[in-house]
């Protein structure tokens, strides 16, 4: 397992990061354990989670997948790990359990420290962009939470350029923690943040750790049009399962996945496989997350950090992305 820098910080982590929002709730907690310990044995040591997970979302099993983490991490070296998670999603019944005000930001973390059985977070990330709450109510609650050792990087993740540049600008002018890595949605089917999202983040030295690198499960190749998705995956669960079918259950994307299947089939190379080392492949990238239902499933997408495209299958892929209707980008 290599490790790179984390944008301009001194911070280290490992290009694969593992996802846990399966974790009590896809798979039990016997099985999410046997994942962070395949993942652990096979070099990983970068972590995220949020306290929203597990999906589907939904506030009575709010915080079970950090509790799940928490409970691995208290038998671990704690500083073998670098430790992210989230906050700004619904996690109470309550008008303030949620979005990045100062009260609920603050409370969160407490919270989700509490859950982890640790006493610092390694990265605390905004989980979304909240409208309602002025930038600087929200950075400055994240670095009061910097200074007082609670957390040691903030981040954020779904944030479209012009947002992140706001949140930038509005650090540097107050002199306050900055958003120094972003979590955004990257795959050979969703290329979207290429075009600003990716050249602000390398010109601003800001990490870059993306999530869906595998769409989901979609680009593992095993879905057919023709037949429902099975039940338990990722396109089945409630909202979230909406989402996801939103996202890919398309016949452009099928037909996408066919070409870049059959493409790699020919040269030996799984697709799985292919997708992650893609990712890990482009400027800017810091790490891909990657999930699990199953210990196994980490097999071929931790190997992806061992697999070099060449310039043929590289231009394969685009040939790909540039043949997809393009859809409205959510600003």
């Amino acid at each position: 397992m290599r490790y790179r820098r984390m944008g301009r910080t001194g911070l280290k982590v490992s290009e694969i990061c593992l996802g846990t929002m399966t974790f009590a709730g896809q798979c039990d907690e016997p099985t999410s354990i046997a994942i962070l310990d395949e993942a652990f044995e096979r070099g990983v040591t970068f972590l995220d989670t949020a306290d929203v997970y597990p999906i589907p979302p939904d506030v009575a099993t709010a915080g079970r997948s950090e509790e799940v983490v928490g409970r691995w991490l208290k038998y671990q070296h704690r500083d073998h790990f670098v430790l992210a998670t989230k906050c700004r999603m619904k996690v109470g019944v309550g008008a303030n359990d949620e979005g990045l005000s100062r009260r609920h930001i603050i409370a969160a973390c407490d919270t989700s420290l509490k859950r982890l059985k640790t006493d610092y977070i390694d990265l605390y990330q905004t989980h979304s962009p909240d409208p309602e709450t002025p930038i600087d109510e929200t950075l400055r609650a994240l670095d009061d939470l910097v200074r007082s050792g609670k957390v040691r990087y903030i981040g954020c993740s779904n944030y479209p350029a012009w947002r992140l540049a706001l949140a930038l600008g509005e650090s540097e002018r107050r002199g306050i923690a900055r958003y120094d890595c972003l979590q955004p949605r990257y795959n050979l089917l969703h290329r979207e943040i290429e075009t600003e999202l990716l050249p602000l983040c390398r010109d601003q030295g800001v990490g870059v750790i993306v999530y869906n690198p595998l769409a989901g499960g979609f680009l593992s190749g095993k879905y057919r049009p023709e037949e429902p998705p099975s039940p338990g995956t990722r396109f089945t669960l409630g909202a979230s399962g909406e989402l996801y079918r939103e996202r890919y259950w398309q016949a452009s994307l099928f037909e996408a996945v066919a070409t870049l299947k059959g493409f790699f089939d020919e040269r030996a190379t799984s697709l799985t496989k292919a997708s992650v080392a893609w990712v890990l492949a482009q400027p800017g990238i810091t790490a891909a997350i990657v999930g699990a239902s199953r210990p196994d499933q980490l097999e071929e997408t931790i190997a992806a950090t061992e697999t070099r495209l060449d310039d043929e299958e590289l231009a394969a892929c685009d040939a790909v992305w540039w043949s997809l209707p393009k859809r409205k980008v959510n600003k």
